[in-house]
């Protein structure tokens, strides 16, 4: 065939390597099982071009993908106009983001409030209950607060009861908090939340895992520690925890 015999025994570079790529990607897939090719490029400093292929080469997929989604319940209520269309926040504190989501453990609906700072990502506030109703916003927003030492310039969401409920408005309008709410049957309008809670039940996995509820608890906590303070986030190219850190 006119080949050197050399070649025909000596193994391809390229293979070598993207064996050991593989079992790079293996490795950072066993403490973050959600990173696709851009943030294992990130984390292993490679190409993720050069990712993509080596995921396409061997079949790869992060371990962990997608459940559904929870759309909360509007009833007639003061009208709020959605403040943040093509708002951009400057610095940490100027824009939250909260929603609320149902999670089904048991045979029962556990709803999980969150708080969100839009510049710096970091979600500020987490709390679960087995009631979905305004003490929880509430409770939430106090939470945020205290932790943070500040409340926001805007504080966005959606038309839900619980966030309508005029203890929650009170709140927010004695602490001169502008109210900005997203229209009716538009979650994309609260699209920071809507994709962190998609990302966070993608990450979360089969919950069936857990045999009681302080570890499924627990489990969630867990996750949003892991989230502030080790996921590399696609849009900061770091945790948000270590973001957050440039405006201290």
């Amino acid at each position: 065939m006119g080949i050197n015999r050399k070649n025909i025994y000596r193994p391809l570079k390229r293979n070598i390597a993207d064996f050991q790529l593989k079992a790079d990607i293996e490795s950072v897939w066993i403490d973050n099982p959600s990173y696709g090719h851009l943030p294992l490029g990130w984390h292993l400093k490679v190409n993720h071009k050069r990712i993509s292929r080596v995921m396409k080469k061997f079949g790869l997929k992060p371990p962990r993908r997608k459940i559904r989604h929870f759309c909360t319940v509007s009833v007639p209520h003061q009208i709020f106009p959605n403040l943040i269309h093509d708002y951009i926040p400057e610095r940490p504190h100027q824009l939250w983001c909260a929603d609320v989501s149902f999670i089904k453990f048991q045979d029962r609906f556990w709803y999980l409030s969150t708080i969100e700072d839009i510049k710096s990502r970091q979600i500020l506030a987490v709390q679960v209950s087995k009631f979905h109703n305004h003490q929880l916003v509430l409770t939430t927003l106090k939470q945020a607060m205290i932790r943070s030492g500040k409340l926001p310039d805007i504080f966005h969401t959606d038309q839900g009861v619980e966030y309508m409920a005029q203890a929650v408005i009170d709140f927010l309008k004695d602490n001169q908090v502008k109210v900005s709410t997203s229209d009716k049957a538009s979650p994309w309008q609260n699209g920071y939340q809507e994709s962190f809670f998609g990302r966070f039940k993608d990450e979360m996995g089969d919950i069936n895992r857990f045999e009681s509820v302080g570890e499924f608890v627990e489990a969630i906590y867990g996750q949003i520690h892991y989230y502030n303070n080790k996921r590399i986030h696609r849009a900061l190219r770091m945790p948000p925890a270590v973001y957050a850190q440039q405006f201290s």
